[in-house]
């Protein structure tokens, strides 16, 4: 049973930082694209960025470019978005999920396995 699970959320300051790591498990050669996405209740689910099994692939949203960065350990088969500079805008409910492609538009209908979703609360 192929399975994803988020860590590292949690309340932090403005302009402070945060890492999200995405588990996978349960898939056959390893994880192939794995985006991460945020969802913030009477908002549209966002593409926050996406990396290929390879990891030369990378997208990022505008909203976050220059601040957040997507990584994978293939080995570990575990993906970090390091999140910094943190804004009140970056709150929400981040979840990672696996797909066939990573490309700009970072569309989450084509990502078919999601995880249960990690808290982020940036406040004062």
């Amino acid at each position: 049973q192929v399975q994803l699970v988020e860590s590292g959320g949690g309340l932090v300051h403005p302009g402070g930082s945060l890492r999200l790591s995405c588990a996978a498990s349960g898939f056959i050669g390893g994880p192939s694209t794995i985006g991460w996405f945020r969802q913030v209740p009477g908002k549209e689910r966002e593409g926050v960025s996406c990396i290929s099994r390879s990891g030369t692939i990378i997208h990022y949203a505008d909203s976050v470019k220059g601040r957040f960065t997507i990584s994978r350990d293939n080995a570990k088969t575990t993906v970090y978005l390091e999140m910094d500079t943190l804004t009140s805008d970056d709150t929400g409910v981040y979840y990672c999920a696996a797909g066939p492609l990573c490309i700009e538009t970072l569309p989450g209908r084509l990502f078919s396995t999601w995880g249960q979703g990690t808290q982020v609360t940036v406040s004062s």
